[in-house]
Parts: C-alpha cells; sequence; structure tokens
C-alpha cells in the first residue's frame, strides 16, 4: 500500500490533498473552508468597512498637511540620528555628513540660527505645522 506520506497517517494526507487542491490545479481556493479566505482590500476610492476608535483615523493629521507630513518625514529620515538639541550648523553638518538629498540640506540651510530639540522643532520652524493631540 502506498501512502503520499511517511510522517502522518492517510487521514491527514487525505486532508492535506484536499485543502492544496485548488492550489494545484490553480482553479480555486487554496483553503479547504471559506471562513479561512482572507478579505481583500477595497480599491483605491471605495469606502472601507473598517471602523477606527475616535483620534485613530487614517490621514493626514489635524494641524498639519500631507505635504507637511512628507516634508517632515524626509527630514526626519536624514536628521533622525542627529544628537538633539541640535544647533542650524550641527544639522547643516549632519545633513552634509550623511549625503541628504539637495531640497532636505536646502531646507536645513534655510532654518533660523538657534537651537532645536527635535524633528517637531524643526518643522514647526519651517512653517509645517506640527500635529494638534486630543486629550
Amino acid at each position: 500500500m502506498e501512502r503520499g506520506s511517511d510522517k502522518h497517517g492517510p487521514r491527514l494526507d487525505d486532508q492535506q490533498k484536499h485543502e492544496t487542491e485548488g492550489m494545484v490545479r490553480g482553479g480555486g481556493s487554496t483553503h479547504a473552508e471559506e471562513w479561512k479566505e482572507t478579505e481583500s482590500m477595497p480599491w483605491p476610492g471605495e469606502e472601507s468597512l473598517q471602523s477606527y476608535p475616535p483620534g485613530h483615523e487614517p490621514g493626514t493629521p489635524e494641524g498639519i498637511t500631507r505635504r507637511g507630513v512628507d516634508i517632515r518625514s524626509d527630514l526626519a529620515r536624514w536628521l533622525s540620528d542627529t544628537s538633539w538639541p541640535a544647533s542650524k550648523d550641527d544639522l547643516v553638518q549632519h545633513a552634509e555628513d550623511v549625503a541628504a538629498p539637495d531640497e532636505v540640506a536646502d531646507m536645513v540651510r534655510s532654518l533660523p540660527d538657534r537651537r532645536f530639540v527635535n524633528i517637531a522643532d524643526v518643522a514647526k520652524a519651517l512653517g509645517l505645522g506640527v500635529e494638534k493631540r486630543r486629550w
């Protein structure tokens, strides 16, 4: 008597064969039970049925624009490993040391000559806005 595996019994072999039948044939689900199927993601512009707790909705936080979020993200990518607090000169030197893109280096050079405590402080000095927290 020939079996598909010598590690488990014929009942488990048959169950595994049934579960992978769709994948082997390429025409259907790879799960034996429909409830195990993952839900598809909504298409762009299509509303999701996902509900979020208040204050945790996706999107741009209140007090800052989408462009501001992107710019602050770029600044953080290139400046986050700076020793804080840092002066404008420290930030310019760090941007040059890590070979930050020209647009990031130009923004850092345009900062006022003072000390900054973190990326949010830099963003505020550049007029990008800072998200407002709800307490």
